[in-house]
């Protein structure tokens, strides 16, 4: 039987796989220096599971990349900016979006011009590329749902009810991924919603005008949501991050600037501080936050990921109620739910498995 470089360079099919960067490594004769051979494999959900070899590159020692869990914690550090900076810019909800968006694919761009990047996206075959395209249209129908839902009710109850993704994403990485969380992991998925659940709760009591169907667009955006992440999931396990986010963040630019430019909505003369917005949208929340949970799709299961998304809506609303411009303090309902989802995540990352291979 040839050894597994060799089957990967016949393109033979492998099952033993694996989600990182290297799975062959031919050392120099020194032991200095090796050839590392990346793989793709596709999986039932995008097509045959075949290992395909693509461009070898040379690495000089060991390459060494940030623990997952820790680009988690930046992730929803930043995204629980978006919010509130949403919540006191004075454009529309579409034309937020899409130039959040746009602004982060331009940034992407030149890094996604580099060779190896295109030449990962080229490995692809079609149906994996329309894959692609379905989670651009996904994230796109997330943020108009969601970034609307922001203008009818409060933050706190939006970013909560957009944090359920969850749940969704759980069932969807049963039925496509056949990823189920262990027992510990889903008390933590339950425990969270059930503290997401308690913030929702207040709000609705409050009775504001509007809030229902702020209540069912944000939750609309959890659905698109969750549908994101576990198609990223089984996209990440086969692409580079800039590989997949740069193609995939523009396809939803693309959606959403064509919708709000259908609506007179994407070319006005917005004031400077609406750009600031969205740009500081773009770098945050987009680049450093959704960025940072692709990264971590690699590595950790579609549930994991969402369920750290769940304690955005704690940092929103602490940053809600602390800039001058919202001042919206928060509720003994948001207080006491805020911290029943923090168990729920702290719950929820100490349950899950061990990554194969480290």
């Amino acid at each position: 039987m040839p050894a597994l470089g060799e089957r990967l360079r016949a393109g033979e099919p492998d099952d033993s796989g694996s989600y990182d960067d290297c799975v062959a490594v031919h050392r120099a004769d020194d032991g200095s220096a090796g050839t590392c051979v990346k793989s793709w494999r596709l999986g039932p959900l995008l097509g045959t599971a075949v290992l395909r070899p693509v461009e070898a590159q040379t690495y000089i020692g060991e390459v060494r990349r940030p623990h997952p869990s820790l680009v988690l914690l930046a992730a929803v550090l930043a995204i629980s900016w978006a919010a509130p900076l949403i919540r006191i810019s004075t454009a529309p909800p579409l034309a937020i979006a899409a130039w959040r968006l746009t602004f982060a694919s331009l940034f992407l761009a030149p890094f996604f011009a580099q060779s190896r990047h295109r030449v990962d996206w080229r490995a692809l075959g079609s149906r994996a590329r329309w894959v692609a395209v379905l989670a651009g249209v996904a994230l796109a129908l997330h943020f108009a749902t969601w970034i609307t839902s922001l203008r009818l009710t409060s933050v706190a109850a939006s970013a909560v009810l957009v944090s359920l993704s969850p749940v969704f994403a759980w069932v969807l990485s049963n039925l496509f991924l056949h990823e189920g969380p262990t027992r510990l992991q889903a008390a933590g998925i339950l425990l969270a919603v059930l503290g997401a659940s308690v913030i929702a709760l207040g709000d609705a009591r409050a009775g504001e005008p509007g809030a229902l169907l702020g209540d069912a667009l944000a939750l609309a955006g959890a659905i698109f949501g969750a549908a994101y992440f576990v198609i990223g999931r089984r996209l990440r396990a086969s692409l580079g991050l800039v590989s997949y986010v740069t193609p995939v963040y523009a396809v939803s630019a693309a959606v959403l600037l064509g919708w709000a430019a259908l609506r007179g909505e994407a070319f006005q003369p917005y004031a400077l501080s609406d750009w600031a917005i969205f740009a500081a949208l773009a770098a945050g929340p987009m680049l450093v936050g959704h960025t940072g949970f692709n990264y971590a799709l690699r590595y950790l299961p579609a549930y994991t990921v969402n369920v750290g998304m769940l304690a955005e809506p704690v940092g929103a609303t602490v940053i809600a109620w602390g800039l001058p411009a919202i001042a919206e303090a928060p509720s003994p309902w948001a207080l006491g739910g805020g911290i029943v989802v923090l168990a729920g995540v702290a719950l929820t990352m100490l349950g899950a498995p061990p990554r194969p291979g480290r």
